[in-house]
């Protein structure tokens, strides 16, 4: 028992501490070197993102009264303020934007006021958005509350009607905006109903009044009852692309729970109560970064043009597309003979285990055989990390790649490896034939590297986007399920070299003229500010000229324009590794019986353009754009961070945990 309990001991310690402390000790190492904001960060709660670099916040007033100014967070995903600035919906309404934007912003921020004005010592009420500041004591904003948000840099209200929203057009969803001018009373459109969601606020005070950070609350419009919502639906380029707000009927809990972030009155003086997030530790940052991998990854439930299922992966049924340029292609396929021979493996050791069983059942002493039990122990051990690495992938509704199959294929692999040494080396040592094994053993090895080797070579052009002919390509497309266009290719490979010289011409001077690629919008800046690029200069092949009078080759470097560059210019943009498209031009001239040059016309052979790749996703699935163009009021004054804003038109990440239709007790 003591040596059963010292091998459990020994196992636990090495196959399960030390990998699970490897494992954890690289989240560490990620958690203190990456400790600055990124777009991902969008996917963390508020706690995890205080924790980053510009992220965090000085302790704020706990208790949030009248007349406070605050940003309004939403919580189910994950960051996004309330936010408005002075441009205006194309549809509906036609009034001022509201929408959830991830980064903080002056035009976050909002003064919480009373359905009415407060009355003054003489009775008559006091006007003005600072109205609240001016009274003796603080008023504080209790449950069931009605309020009225006043947007501080337009002066504008939040705002509700029942009028379909610019993009989530369902019946239960309203349209939420901002209304009105400086000095206007408002309407009873403005008016919004405090309610808290105790199960969510921290107990005590927080579940009575409104308290930042501590208190979840929902926002209940007073003459629809509608909700506050949002979701992670985009809006289209003329909100820039931030989070659609509306006002839901019916929608779920989790897409309509907001809470304050910052907070600031002059009754909330140095003295006040004061709170902030809570610093998660290691332990609690590992455990949302998982959760939130996870809840990432079975989001993915959309259909992909490149996708397939685990069923199609040990038979190599279809691979994924990944480029497609200058009538070449990168494919991703496994090596047919390795990816099948570790398939057939796996069914060799399946049979034999099936065989193995019933003939022990059977009392026939096979296991007595230290080559036949090593046989099946060994292979059998390879068999279970493929099982382990393959069969979960069934439970997943996510998309799925060919990619995924990897691990599982190292372990097959691993068994087929064993299944060939068995085969042709232990088991004929095990009746006497230990010589004539090891030749075989190693006949059948190279034999199985010469044909990997040889299935590397036919299908490298997929690998590394090689020239390759329609003839190589249909004559090793063994399915038709293997989608690799091999239409896309030339006929011949002579097809692939763009200059071309005739035997006995004259070529003079051939222009190669590298454009320097610059974005339409970036077309009118000096060339100092042209944009990074990913590929460097790229060099067109020269066909051996077999008989030449004279030749002669010039480089010329042009921007998109046509202008020409000096070689300052040149040497700026590759610093800056600027993209260079390669156009190549020939010109002949002939010379008659007097040496008179007669020149000819010049032919220019411009790159073949593939067609847009398969695997480029488009816009948001979940933006609908109208097919009119819309145009931006341009009388809407720029909001103060419009610059800002501009920037970031790549919308931030924003994650769910339940969907839209989902209710949920408060």
């Amino acid at each position: 028992m003591r040596l059963w309990t010292k091998h459990l001991m020994a196992r636990v310690f090495s196959l399960i501490i030390v990998p699970l402390t490897f494992y954890m000790a690289m989240f560490a190492i990620h958690f203190l070197c990456l400790v600055n904001p990124g777009e991902g960060d969008g996917f963390m709660s508020s706690e995890f993102q205080s924790t980053l670099n510009s992220k965090g916040m000085a302790s704020v007033p706990a208790d949030v009264v009248m007349g406070s100014k605050v940003s309004i967070r939403h919580v189910n995903t994950q960051g996004g303020y309330l936010h408005s600035h002075p441009l205006m919906y194309p549809t509906g309404s036609k009034q001022q934007q509201i929408t959830l934007y991830p980064h903080k912003d002056e035009n976050n921020l909002w003064f919480l006021e009373n359905q009415t004005q407060p009355l003054g010592a003489d009775g008559q009420p006091i006007n003005g958005t600072n109205a609240w500041d001016l009274l003796p004591e603080p008023s504080h904003i209790t449950d069931g509350a009605v309020l009225r948000l006043y947007h501080v840099n337009t002066h504008r209200r939040l705002h509700s009607h029942d009028v379909r929203p610019p993009v989530t057009e369902a019946d239960w969803q309203n349209e939420v905006s901002a209304y009105g001018y400086e000095g206007f009373e408002g309407d009873a459109n403005d008016f919004f109903r405090v309610e808290i969601v105790k199960k969510q606020s921290k107990s005590g005070a927080a579940q009575q009044r409104l308290r930042t950070i501590e208190t979840k609350f929902r926002l209940v419009h007073v003459m629809t009852g509608c909700v506050l919502f949002s979701h992670k639906v985009k809006l289209p380029d003329w909100a820039s692309e931030q989070q659609e707000v509306t006002c839901a009927r019916g929608g779920s809990v989790p897409n309509s729970v907001w809470y304050i972030e910052s907070n600031e009155s002059p009754h909330l003086g140095a003295d006040a109560e004061r709170v902030n997030y809570n610093k998660p530790g290691f332990f609690s940052k590992f455990a949302e970064i998982h959760a939130v991998m996870w809840r990432t990854n079975a989001g993915l439930t959309d259909s992909h043009a490149w996708d397939s299922r685990p069923e199609s992966w040990p038979i190599l049924r279809r691979g994924i597309n990944f480029w497609g340029r200058n009538n070449t292609q990168v494919y991703l396929l496994g090596n047919p003979i390795i990816w099948w021979s570790s398939s057939i493996s796996i069914v060799v050791w399946v049979i034999f285990k099936v065989i193995a069983v019933i003939r022990w059942q059977r009392s026939c002493g096979d296991y007595s055989n230290a080559t036949f039990k090593r046989f099946d122990y060994e292979i059998g051990t390879s068999i279970l990390g493929w099982a382990l690495h393959y069969f979960p992938f069934y439970l997943m509704k996510r998309q799925l790649f060919l990619h995924h199959y990897f691990p599982a294929l190292y372990f097959a692999i691993i068994a087929l490896c064993q299944v060939i040494d068995f085969a042709t080396s232990r088991i004929p040592a095990s009746h006497g034939h230990a010589s004539s094994g090891v030749i075989f053993n190693r006949i059948t090895a190279v034999v199985f590297l010469v044909l990997s080797g040889a299935a590397f070579s036919l299908f490298s052009p997929l690998a590394y986007g090689g020239p390759w002919t329609k003839a190589q390509c249909n004559r090793v497309k063994l399915f038709p399920t293997w989608d690799f266009d091999c239409k896309n290719f030339h006929d011949s490979l002579d097809q692939y070299t763009y200059l071309t010289v005739e035997a006995g011409t004259n070529p003079t001077p051939t222009p190669s003229v590298a454009e320097a690629v610059v974005p339409e919008n970036e077309a009118q800046k000096p060339l100092g500010d042209a944009p990074e690029a990913k590929a460097p200069e790229a060099k067109a092949p020269v066909e051996e000229v077999k008989v030449v009078a004279a030749e002669e080759q010039v480089v010329e470097y042009r921007d998109q324009n046509g202008n020409l560059l000096n070689e300052e210019q040149v040497k700026s943009l590759r610093e800056q590794s600027a993209e260079f498209s390669t156009k190549l031009e020939t010109e002949t001239q002939v010379v008659d019986d007097v040496a008179k040059e007669q020149p000819q016309s010049v032919e220019s052979e411009a790159p073949v353009v593939a067609p847009p790749h398969p695997d480029v996703e488009g816009l948001n699935s979940e933006t609908v754009k109208s097919d009119e163009k819309v145009e931006i009021p341009q009388d809407a004054a720029a909001s103060r961070d419009g610059e800002k804003e501009a920037e970031q038109k790549q919308a931030k990440p924003a994650s769910e945990g339940q969907e839209a239709t989902v209710n949920q007790e408060l």
